[in-house]
């Protein structure tokens, strides 16, 4: 029978003496995995661009009694990227896990013609290049003990084109190749470099998104519903397992049957 603790999180060690860090983690599905991370035994930074918020998610991470502290950063820029990452390895002398679960949505129910390039450059920044960036360091940080394991959320809109998001779909679509390509130059270095593509999860970001837009992909879903940042977390805490040792360049599926491939 598994065990829950008060807050019905899992109570098991499986995480124990090592390091995390969740980017996007003040809120929403970095929120959710970095909870899960150190409910079973993590140390975990959250890194999030969002003072207000991410400070309050310690705190109530800490009142829970899990080894959870924070780190404002922007993953769209290398330098606060290298400086955090440094900072983690200053204070705990290892990085064994990297989830990177920032990202923006952009403009949604808008045709092309009307994507603006600011636009499509902001979601690039957090979405693809931040990607980049946390992959680069976090690999850096953990090849001198030749363990690791590197988890991006992608999207189904990577895979299949969401319309009228051109800057979403375009990014996770590239941060699909960035995790299939770094993953094979990594193979051999006990580092693994996966990625997970949700359907629509329900998250405080799809509050922006257009009423069309949700119902559209909603539409799409065989089970005719949204995904929750449990289930997301349960899978991604799996992903960053040391059970999870011969899968890398992957991209698990997370869309009630959506998915064709």
């Amino acid at each position: 029978m598994e065990q829950l603790d008060a807050h019905g999180h899992r109570n098991t060690n499986r995480f124990a003496s090592q390091v995390a860090i969740v980017t996007g983690g003040a809120d929403g599905i970095g929120k959710g995995i970095g909870t899960r991370l150190a409910a079973e035994g993590a140390r975990v930074i959250l890194f999030d661009i969002n003072r207000v918020l991410l400070e309050r998610t310690v705190a109530e991470c800490s009142a829970r009694g899990y080894a959870v502290t924070g780190q404002v950063v922007d993953i769209g820029v290398e330098a606060s990227v290298e400086a955090a990452i440094q900072a983690v390895l200053e204070t705990t002398g290892r990085l064994d896990i990297m989830v990177n679960s920032a990202g923006i949505v952009g403009p949604t129910n808008t045709k092309i013609t009307d994507y603006s390039v600011t636009d499509f450059d902001s979601v690039y920044t957090v979405n693809l290049r931040g990607a980049f960036l946390m992959t680069k360091w976090a690999v850096k940080a953990m090849e001198a003990n030749r363990y690791g394991r590197i988890l991006h959320i992608a999207s189904i809109a990577g895979k299949e084109g969401n319309p009228f998001m051109a800057g979403y779909s375009s990014m996770k679509a590239g941060l699909i190749g960035l995790v299939k390509g770094v993953a094979k130059e990594y193979a051999e270095a006990g580092i693994t470099v996966n990625g997970l593509a949700p359907a629509v999860i329900k998250t405080a970001m799809n509050e922006h998104t257009a009423p069309e837009q949700l119902a559209y992909m909603t539409a799409k879903i065989p089970m005719k519903r949204l995904g929750t940042i449990d289930e997301v977390a349960s899978l991604a805490a799996w992903i960053v397992s040391g059970e999870s040792s011969f899968t890398t360049g992957f991209i698990f599926d997370l869309s009630g049957g959506r998915a064709t491939y």
